[in-house]
Order: structure tokens, then C-alpha cells, then sequence
């Protein structure tokens, strides 16, 4: 592992003192005792749940180079960084990072894909420098600020999610990132419920473009709503436009896709240069991301076609539209259970839609936030859900308007919770079935997931 903090610049980042004079050197950052490295700064923030200052003694055990604490009370380690709070600490050392850092800066937001198009760009940008990013969805008032620490000052490129629940929440973050490049993936009703509107939360994505400096590059979906939002900000920050989808006249557009078992191919032409790309996971709604991610590489000045090429190693992560089989080999899974917005459930039924199968059967979850818009959002999704599947399973109180909008001969069955609904889901099921589950967070999905792939062979002949 490589230097990552010494002594000295620990103490001028955050304006610290330690309790007594020892050598520091940092090689990590840890905010969990439970994945803590020997080498590690142990960062004691405290939460709703937990105090990390509860955990200091474990941290010193298992080999923290330096704690930041601000409170050390019953501790004389010299290995502990005393500061006013930890939080502004993590926050401070976020700062600090940023400023020494050379490379390029890409953040990335939107409704949905920010994970997945994180991911696509570190896929993309390892060929041509070192690339940090976050290895989970690190895209809050924490975990931004915890990426940017964690920053390699030897990287090229570095890779910043930045998400939102409510107004105002992306651009201290965006300011903290300083983008070279900004990227917003879509526009949807995710949150709608704390936002109010489209409106408000086109406006609020809109808002990362502010952070790029003169000339940054803001890359935007062609039919995103809102987009005058994306052109009265760029014009503010004198940032650069471009436009990404399927439209032939945007900088960055998809074309002649084509979804097979191995996934999806497609050509990105990129300012009158094309790509060819093998994207193995299928969906019109990640070839998307996938423009995005390689628009943002040629932004960034990477090379492109090497960041094409790379693409071929892209794996969905878990419960993001991974494609398995189960049952030995006797049912397709496509597990799209991490997180549910309306437009997401739209592209999983359309993926749905398109797997070789005797039977698809679509398992829904409650979409979160929504607020007064949740009946409605979640009984427009039955047409769809109809359309795409021949058996729809639900789960949920807002779920239950859409199991009731459906044609009785679609309707699998409904229940109040992910772990009720898993018998009835499994009990019908058939060789030769594609299985969609997808829900949000909340919703626990997850736990049918589990149900499905516990099945042994023989309960589905």
C-alpha cells in the first residue's frame, strides 16, 4: 500500500493536534472497525445509530496507524488526531485531498445509474491511468467525503457519486468534488416524494454543473426532462454542453444495438468518431450508461477506444440487473433487487421482456419517497408490468394498487412483506421461467432473492 497521509499533513488538513509525538503513516481510510486494515486512519464518526468513539480501543488493536477522534476521554495513545468534530475532520481531509491531486475529476448524479455508471467509468478509465472510486454507492455527506480522502495522490482519474433524498444536497457536495467533468445520468421520479416535482429535481441534478470550472464539460441525456435547467447552469459556470442517448445529433450517441445471451452490442460515436462496443448485460437502459461513461472518457481525455474494448469486463453488481440461472439451470434470475424507481422498473420490465423464456414472471416491490405521488406512480406501472410479464407478484402497501390494476389472469399473488410473498413466488414456479424481482431498498427484495436461490433442482421439474 502507498503513503497516503503522513503525520504532518493530518494535523495541517484538519487542524488536529495528537496526544503525543509517535510516527504516523497512513495507507487507508477505515470509518468500521469491522473492515478495518492494519495502516488505516480510523475515522470515529459519530451517527444516529452508533458512535465510532465506542470503538477506539478495537481500532488501536487491530493495527490503526492514527485515530481521528473529538473525544478522548480515558485515551493517552499518541496515535489519536484530537479535533473539534469528526465529521468536519473527514470533511477538511476531503479538501485537502482535492487540492493536491493532479488528475481528473469526473462526478456523476442522476435519478438512476449513478453506481453503474460509476462503475462502467472505472472499467473505462483504468487503461489509460491509475482510477480511485468508491467500491460501494458512497454518494452522501459521508461517503463523498470519504472518497475524496481515500484519493491516491499518484492517480490519474478519480470517480465521485453524488446522490440526494432532498433540496440543496448536491452542490456542497459538487463544490467539495471540483469536477473536471460532470455527468447526470437520467431524470426520474426517484425522491419525488421530498422534491415535490420533475421540476425541482431536474433543477437540483442540474446543480452539479455549477461546480465545473470555466471550459468543464457537463455531459446530459438528450430527452432528460429539464433540460433547460442543464443549459441556463452550464451558461452560468461558462461550462460545455454535451449531450448524450440515442438521438443521432447529440456529442455522444447509441446506435444498431443489438441484445443476445452475451449481453448487448452496439456502436457510440462520439463527435463523428465511432466505437464499437460488447456490453455482456443486457438492456437498453445500461447501453445508456454506457454512452455516458466512455462520453465522459473522451471529456476527460482518455483513450476512448480502449475504454470501448474495456466494457467487455463490465459485470453488473449485485441486485443491479445481474442475469444468473438457478434452479440448476432450470429458471433465469434477473436480480434487480438493490433499489426501484419507477423509471428503473420500466427498463428491467422492458430487459424482462426481451429473455428467452416459457413463462416471465415480474416480482415488484414497494418504490420509497414518493410521497402523495405514490398510488399514482405505482399504479402506472401496471400497463407495463402487464405487457412485459405473463405472472406479476407483489409486495407492499403501494404495490398492492398495481396488483389490483392488473387482469386477474396476470395476478400471482400479493403480501404485506418481501419475506411473506417468497413462498407463493417459489410455489409457482416453472422450468424453463425468467424471474424479474426488483424493489427498493426498503422493500427487502433481497429476501426473495435468497428464497429463490436456495432452491434445490428438484422444486421446479
Amino acid at each position: 500500500m502507498s503513503l497516503l497521509w503522513t503525520r504532518e499533513e493530518l494535523e495541517t488538513a484538519t487542524g488536529g493536534t495528537f496526544l503525543g509525538n509517535t510516527s504516523v503513516s497512513v495507507t487507508g481510510i477505515s470509518i468500521d472497525t469491522r473492515t478495518l486494515t492494519h495502516g488505516d486512519l480510523f475515522i470515529a464518526l459519530k451517527g444516529d445509530n452508533s458512535d465510532g468513539h465506542a470503538h477506539i480501543t478495537t481500532a488501536l488493536e487491530k493495527g490503526a496507524a492514527a485515530i481521528l477522534a473529538h473525544s478522548a476521554e480515558g485515551f493517552t495513545d499518541p496515535r489519536i488526531l484530537l479535533v473539534a468534530d469528526t465529521m468536519l475532520g473527514l470533511q477538511k481531509l476531503a479538501q485537502a485531498a482535492r487540492a493536491r491531486f493532479k488528475g481528473k475529476v469526473v462526478a456523476v448524479t442522476g435519478s438512476v445509474g449513478k453506481t453503474t455508471t460509476k462503475e462502467m467509468l472505472r472499467l473505462c478509465l483504468a487503461p489509460s491511468g491509475l482510477t480511485h472510486a468508491a467500491e460501494a454507492s458512497y454518494n452522501n455527506h459521508w461517503g463523498v467525503p470519504l472518497t475524496l480522502a481515500r484519493l491516491p495522490r499518484e492517480a490519474s482519474f478519480c470517480i465521485s457519486e453524488i446522490g440526494m433524498n432532498h433540496p440543496g444536497e448536491i452542490l456542497p457536495l459538487a463544490k467539495m468534488v471540483q469536477p473536471d467533468v460532470a455527468v447526470i445520468t437520467t431524470i426520474g421520479s426517484a425522491h419525488l416524494g421530498h422534491m415535490g416535482s420533475l421540476d425541482a429535481i431536474a433543477k437540483e441534478k442540474a446543480s452539479i454543473i455549477t461546480a465545473l470550472p470555466k471550459g468543464g464539460i457537463a455531459i446530459v441525456p438528450d430527452d432528460a426532462h429539464g433540460t433547460e435547467f442543464f443549459t441556463a447552469e452550464a451558461e452560468k459556470a461558462q461550462a460545455v454542453l454535451w449531450t448524450c442517448g440515442v438521438n443521432p445529433h447529440s456529442t455522444a450517441h447509441l446506435a444498431h444495438l443489438h441484445t443476445g445471451a452475451d449481453g448487448s452490442h452496439f456502436d457510440v460515436s462520439i463527435q463523428g468518431k465511432t466505437f464499437n462496443v460488447h456490453l455482456p448485460a443486457p438492456g437498453t437502459h445500461l447501453a445508456r450508461n454506457a454512452v455516458a461513461a466512455l462520453a465522459a472518457c473522451a471529456a476527460l481525455g482518455a483513450d476512448v477506444a480502449k475504454a470501448a474494448n474495456a466494457l467487455a469486463d463490465f459485470r453488473p453488481g449485485k441486485g443491479r440487473g445481474a442475469l444468473t440461472q438457478i434452479v440448476g439451470g432450470a429458471i433465469t434470475l434477473l436480480d434487480e433487487s438493490y433499489n426501484a424507481s419507477a423509471a428503473s422498473i420500466r427498463a428491467a420490465l422492458d430487459v424482462l421482456r426481451h429473455i428467452p423464456a416459457t413463462r416471465r414472471i415480474a416480482v415488484l416491490g414497494d418504490m420509497r419517497e414518493l410521497g402523495e405521488f405514490s398510488i399514482s406512480e405505482h399504479q402506472a406501472l401496471a400497463a407495463p408490468a402487464a405487457s412485459a410479464a405473463d405472472l406479476v407478484f407483489c409486495c407492499g402497501s403501494y404495490m398492492k394498487t398495481l396488483f389490483d390494476a392488473l387482469p386477474p389472469s396476470k395476478q400471482g399473488a400479493w403480501a404485506e412483506s418481501a419475506a411473506l410473498l417468497a413462498p407463493h413466488v417459489c410455489a409457482a414456479l416453472r422450468k424453463g421461467d425468467a424471474v424479474l424481482v426488483k424493489g427498493s431498498l426498503g422493500s427487502r427484495m433481497r429476501d426473495i432473492i435468497a428464497a429463490l436461490n436456495a432452491l434445490p433442482a428438484v422444486e421446479c421439474a
